[in-house]
């Protein structure tokens, strides 16, 4: 009966290594999760301030204005189409999500977003 006293302490273990790797990719997952939240937040910030560039300049190219509101919102803006005398921005940010914990390394989440001028008076 002495022999099965040690087994119980390695289940134990295996149980609790188990449940801190679960922890580790819920919060890897969280972290990436929030990333793209806040990804998605900048390149809509970004592409309505481009458009507003577009639809009433105040002699600022959008590029720069959509760049503006991305670092504002916590992001990097990586491309803007948002050619002057055109009547749509689409831009793409980048947000880093950090370190992982369960795979290591860090990861970068990328959002895009579209800002079309509707002319409604003409």
């Amino acid at each position: 009966m002495s022999s099965e006293r040690g087994s119980v302490s390695l289940v134990a273990v295996a149980i609790i290594v188990m449940l801190m790797v679960i922890a580790m990719g819920a919060a890897d997952v969280a972290r990436v999760l929030a990333a793209s939240a806040r990804a998605q937040a900048a390149a809509d910030a970004a592409a309505l301030a481009a458009a507003q560039e577009l639809a009433f300049p105040r002699g600022r190219q959008p590029a720069d204005v959509a760049g503006d509101y991305a670092a504002a919102n916590g992001a990097t803006l990586e491309a803007c189409e948002c050619a002057v005398g055109s009547t749509e921005a689409t831009v793409s940010v980048s947000v880093d999500a950090g370190p992982m914990l369960l795979v290591g390394g860090s990861r970068v989440v990328i959002a895009r977003a579209r800002a079309v001028v509707d002319d409604a008076g003409g």
